[in-house]
């Protein structure tokens, strides 16, 4: 077979001259970046592009895996307090720094639990301005017990802790890099993970060569990762990106762009025949939720009879095959998305038309005709708002669409300024505790992100009584109950659960994408053999 290679010079700084690297073009894996990375140090590991060149480079206590589930990381094991304050972490004694000269020449050292107590410091530390610190507000104290024990006190018990420490914000670091400020650490950052840095070009190129030393195997032994190298480029139009992955000098591609949405996919969202010879598909859920919602303290708040007729009477189906193309979830729960423990599809309303007739006429005959509801949205959504507009009139409920700036409908959700307007919500962390939070009395914004200011003591007991339940199968099926309870009181519509679409070269093995959107390349591998 012939075997092909890409020849790149890197400057490495530690030697001061140019150096040759030869490296086989069948174990680099090539992706864009449209929008450009613009840091490598983990405590500003706050954009996804951030976040995806971090993953590659660091590690942290736990990671996250595609289900999830929290997994060990350095730290092998951990056990919590009875009352859940205490995390005590054992860590692994085989995880080594990539190589550097501030370990010696041509050298590195093993991580130790002084290496996180370090990287905390810095982490909550303004000065070396970072935008992750608030992932340790919960936190009380923190303290290396030995090299290989690692001890977290909370001030309260909080079961989504380690979903928080498995962002890589908490990701470690060396100390020796920072003796003399982050200028050493901006020019060659260093971590644990499966990939080192090599070159970074502004708005060009980034490379990233495999850590000869990363301590993962695979299940026959053999260390990770597979591929010897990760090129990014940084194309700015998504369009140029999807001619450089059909031409396949791209092995991936995330999600899409209405200039070639109609070109790469059938009517019903699936790939076009005409690339299935060099592409396959993938989709993901990402945690996110698309809704309506609506504000309950307005001076005129929608009556519930009408709040339940507008969950019963939207066609979700509808938006999803025609607006979206099938590149989103149906809404068939309540506000946690699918992909996330604590979703239900039976939270949620289904679809009947019917019902939403009955309860609309139901309020007609007690309260007479019903004034328009506004409902105010951006231009992205219009046509969604549109359609849901025009169904609902089918039914006798009149809707009158609305449209402003996203400032103006970021302050007017804050402030109450809307009756129902369009929202979505992402998830920081990934705990159905990040979404139910919204409904919770004591968050009502502009304080906190209660924006509907729904309001319901059995739902706040709840509420704080998960707190308390450190088994992840218990606090899911509380907040399938909260999120239930919440979706009787109808504060909000669900309309869609968003989703991830990936593109990839069919050479590319093994690779997945969790909901939380992570790239992991560890045990990515290309093909050769598929033509």
């Amino acid at each position: 077979m012939t075997k092909y290679f890409i020849y790149i010079m890197l400057f490495v700084s530690i030697f001061s001259c140019s150096k040759k690297i030869e490296i086989d073009e069948s174990k680099v894996f090539k992706l864009n970046r449209y929008d450009n990375i613009s840091s490598l140090d983990p405590i500003n590991a706050r954009t996804q592009a951030n976040t995806w060149a971090c993953n590659l480079m660091y590690n942290s206590l736990v990671k996250i895996d595609n289900q999830l589930e929290i997994q060990p990381d350095i730290a092998k094991s951990w056990t919590i307090s009875e009352d859940g304050k205490i995390y005590s972490f054992t860590l692994r004694n085989d995880v080594f720094f990539h190589k550097h000269e501030a370990f010696g020449k041509d050298s590195t050292r093993n991580v130790t639990a002084s290496d996180f107590e370090y990287s905390f410091n810095r982490l909550k530390d303004p000065k070396a301005g970072g935008s992750g610190g608030w992932i340790l507000n919960n936190i009380d104290s923190y303290k290396a017990i030995n090299d290989t024990l690692f001890e977290i006190k909370l001030k309260e018990a909080y079961p989504a802790f380690l979903g928080l420490i498995s962002m890589k914000y908490a990701s470690v670091v060396p100390k020796e890099l920072f003796k003399n400020g982050n200028d050493d650490f901006i020019k060659h950052p260093i971590g644990t993970g499966p990939f080192q840095f090599k070159i970074w070009e502004d708005n060009v190129k980034m490379v990233f060569r495999k850590n000869p030393k990363y301590f993962e195997f695979d299940e026959k032994g053999q260390r990770l990762p597979y591929l010897e190298a990760v090129n990014l480029s940084f194309l700015p139009e998504k369009n140029s990106e999807f001619l450089e992955l059909i031409k396949g000098n791209l092995d991936m591609m995330a999600d899409l762009d209405p200039s070639y949405k109609d070109e790469i996919l059938n009517p019903i969202g699936d790939l076009n025949p005409k690339y299935s010879n060099i592409l396959t598909i993938q989709k993901v859920p990402y945690l996110s939720t698309v809704y309506l919602c609506f504000y309950l303290d307005a001076p005129n708040a929608i009556d519930l009879k009408l709040r339940q007729a507008l969950n019963y009477g939207v066609d979700k189906n509808k938006i999803i095959k025609y607006m979206m193309k099938g590149q989103a979830f149906e809404a068939d729960g309540g506000f946690i998305p699918k992909g996330l423990p604590g979703y239900s599809a039976e939270s949620g309303y289904k679809y009947s038309p019917e019902k939403a007739r009955e309860l609309i006429n139901s309020y007609k005959k007690s309260n007479g005709k019903i004034a328009p509801i506004e409902l105010t949205t951006v231009q992205e959504y219009v046509d969604v708002c549109e359609y849901i507009a025009a169904e609902m009139a089918k039914l006798g409920l009149p809707i009158k669409v609305n449209v402003v700036p996203g400032p103006t409908m970021r302050d007017g959700k804050a402030t109450g300024k809307f009756t129902l307007f369009r929202a979505n919500w992402g998830a920081d962390y990934p705990d159905a505790e990040n979404f139910l939070s919204l409904y919770y009395s004591k968050n009502f914004a502009p304080e906190g992100p209660n924006y509907s200011h729904y309001k319901n003591p059995a739902f706040d007991k709840m509420y704080e009584q998960a707190f308390l339940i450190n088994n992840p199968d218990d606090r899911a099926k509380m907040y399938q109950k909260m999120d239930a309870l919440m979706m009787q009181n109808a504060p909000i519509i669900p309309l869609f659960y968003d989703q991830t679409t990936l593109f990839l070269n069919k050479k590319v093995k093994n690779f997945s994408m969790g909901p939380i959107k992570l790239l992991d390349l560890t045990r990515v591998y290309k093909d050769q053999s598929v033509k």
